[in-house]
């Protein structure tokens, strides 16, 4: 069993570096954290690109969606998008976010005013669900996790929600050498409501992809179209929207997701 899990996380690993190396980045450079004390940000927005994609590369959803919703919130939301092995630099940004005092620690105030949104594709949804839980351990809670054909690398476990999520969704695609996590649940359904698992089959309803590269379209042709389905992306960006707006968040809290991307 563990022979066939390394095979396949190699070839996984393997697929994903020929789907991405055109677009590897070496730059990490993104917005700076806010230095004015008295006015930290209200939201806290994290995204993670897949593979091993650049945070900047404009051609990922992950990218395009944080570029949409940045100027319209910039007054009061901090959104960033990292590298998926660049966990540890999003948790460091979080908590210098919400240490408003800047004393080192964070104090129950502090944690509690924390409004958090993590999402991400293939790798870098894995890596959404995996900073929730570094979170977790410092009693830090999340508003939402948005995963998008999670794809969790060996030593990862993707599928449970931590106790510290209010609201977490999964949208994936069964088709290809790539696929992702079909079913995700909470650790504690009675404190994270799941909205509900997607599937969505571009074999039916194939999405145009004009930026994607050859290796993509052959070998991972519906991993690569979750990345760019503005039908999917639109959908997810409304959710974000709806929780980032005070005029929207007593009727989303609980709300469900009301249309999959592709039935």
């Amino acid at each position: 069993m563990c022979g066939k899990l390394s095979v396949r996380a190699l070839i996984v690993t393997l697929a994903l570096l020929g789907a991405t190396m055109p677009s590897l980045s070496l730059a990490v450079d993104a917005p700076s954290l806010r230095s004015d004390k008295n006015a930290p940000p209200r939201n806290i927005v994290i995204g993670f690109v897949g593979g091993f994609v650049g945070h900047n590369n404009q051609h990922h959803g992950p990218v395009r969606l944080a570029q949409r919703i940045r100027p319209e919130f910039a007054k009061d939301t901090y959104v960033r998008v990292f590298e998926n092995r660049r966990r540890k630099r999003a948790y460091d940004a979080i908590i210098q976010l919400l240490d408003t005092d800047r004393d080192g620690i964070l104090s129950a105030e502090e944690k509690t005013r924390a409004r958090i949104i993590l999402f991400g594709q293939s790798w870098g949804a894995s890596a959404a669900v995996l900073l929730a839980r570094d979170l977790r351990r410092n009693g830090i809670p999340v508003l939402l996790t948005v995963q998008v054909d999670s794809v969790a690398k060996l030593w990862q476990e993707d599928s449970v929600i931590p106790d510290n999520v209010a609201e977490a969704v999964n949208f994936y695609q069964t088709h290809g050498i790539i696929h992702g996590q079909p079913r995700i649940t909470a650790a504690d359904p009675t404190k994270t409501e799941i909205l509900g698992n997607y599937l969505t089959d571009y074999r039916k309803t194939p999405v145009e992809c004009p930026e994607a590269s050859w290796f993509d379209r052959v070998f991972t042709p519906g991993h690569m179209q979750t990345e760019c389905d503005p039908h999917l992306w639109s959908q997810i960006e409304n959710m974000v929207r709806q929780r980032l707006s005070p005029r929207d968040i007593s009727a989303s809290t609980s709300a469900p997701v009301s249309t999959p991307p592709h039935p």
